[in-house]
């Protein structure tokens, strides 16, 4: 198995693996110059030197260079302490040349041969001219980079409904896809303003405990089914998945809460429950109905 190191060339974003090319003491949070793609980049160790299988490797991996040295983080520093420069010229020069966008961020690489500008834009935008004025002006290698509104909460930063500050900028390193059903398996309200973050999109953290939720209510009956409890029958009218309890509505018009192992639901024939209703008595009728089949082909 080939031995890997990972790096990040950002705090808290996507990991990438490098061969270390023989630079087995690396370790975390050391600093190395890398090849990529587009060139020389500095990044900083996120996992230290292991193996991992082969499959893990997608493309041709690239090499570590070598260490950064000290002249390599100040030269990142100095360079850094320009992206304000740089992010007020590209919104200037953004409004000069009319285009729909938003400028989000400017990031030079380590060493100040590429300016990334991120930007939103709701429709595609032709910034060709706007590319070769920045280029002119910062004198530099300038890369557009088009982001949605949750990258663009990860590059702001920013704190969430729960007062910390947001996952995606303190640990969270890559999106993982959010659906409304996810609100609906923790009984949330489904308004916009309850369970959507700062970047307007639903609540990453909708995601974290939706497994458990998902169990949990495969123990439960629906809302609505008629339910036997040790008090009398009576309706299910709210759920606590957690707790594994429901609360009832009995015939006396009082409500109270049972655990899910007090009750038989469907007592009086109901199929509105988690005890199957016609589905076990249709696979019953199969069942005798096979019996049948089977006796009358052993007569024969």
């Amino acid at each position: 198995m080939p031995v890997v190191i990972g790096a990040q060339f950002k705090p808290v974003t996507k990991i990438y693996y490098f061969d270390p090319a023989g630079m087995l003491d690396l370790a975390p949070q050391d600093y190395v110059i890398v090849e990529t793609s587009k060139g020389r980049e500095l990044a900083q160790i996120a996992q230290p030197p292991h193996t991992v299988p082969e499959e893990e490797i997608v493309g041709e991996m690239k090499q570590v260079v070598r260490r950064a040295t000290p002249w390599d983080l100040l030269e990142r520093d100095h360079w850094k302490q320009k992206e304000q420069e740089a992010l007020a010229v590209c919104r200037r020069k953004a409004e000069e040349h009319d285009l729909k966008m938003k400028v989000i961020r400017c990031e030079y690489n380590f060493d100040g041969g590429r300016l990334t500008v991120y930007f939103g834009a709701e429709k595609r935008v032709d910034f060709r001219a706007l590319v070769r004025d920045l280029a002119r002006t910062l004198q530099t290698r300038i890369e557009m980079r088009q982001i949605g509104v949750r990258d663009e909460a990860k590059l702001l930063d920013g704190v969430g409904k729960c007062g910390r500050q947001l996952c995606c900028t303190s640990w969270l390193r890559e999106f993982a896809p959010v659906g409304i059903r996810m609100a609906k398996n923790q009984q949330l309200p489904l308004n916009p303003d309850e369970i959507s973050g700062v970047c307007g999109r639903l609540l990453c953290c909708l995601s974290y405990e939706d497994n458990t939720y998902k169990q949990a209510n495969k123990k439960m009956p629906k809302v609505g089914a008629e339910v036997t409890t040790p008090q009398g029958v009576g309706r299910v009218r709210h759920l606590h998945p957690l707790k594994e309890s429901v609360t009832v509505l009995l015939e006396n018009n009082v409500m109270a809460e049972f655990a899910v192992d007090e009750l038989v639901v469907g007592k009086r024939g109901g199929s509105c429950g988690t005890c199957g209703g016609c589905t076990v008595k249709r696979r019953a009728s199969a069942e005798e109905d096979n019996a049948k089949v089977r006796a009358a082909r052993a007569r024969r």
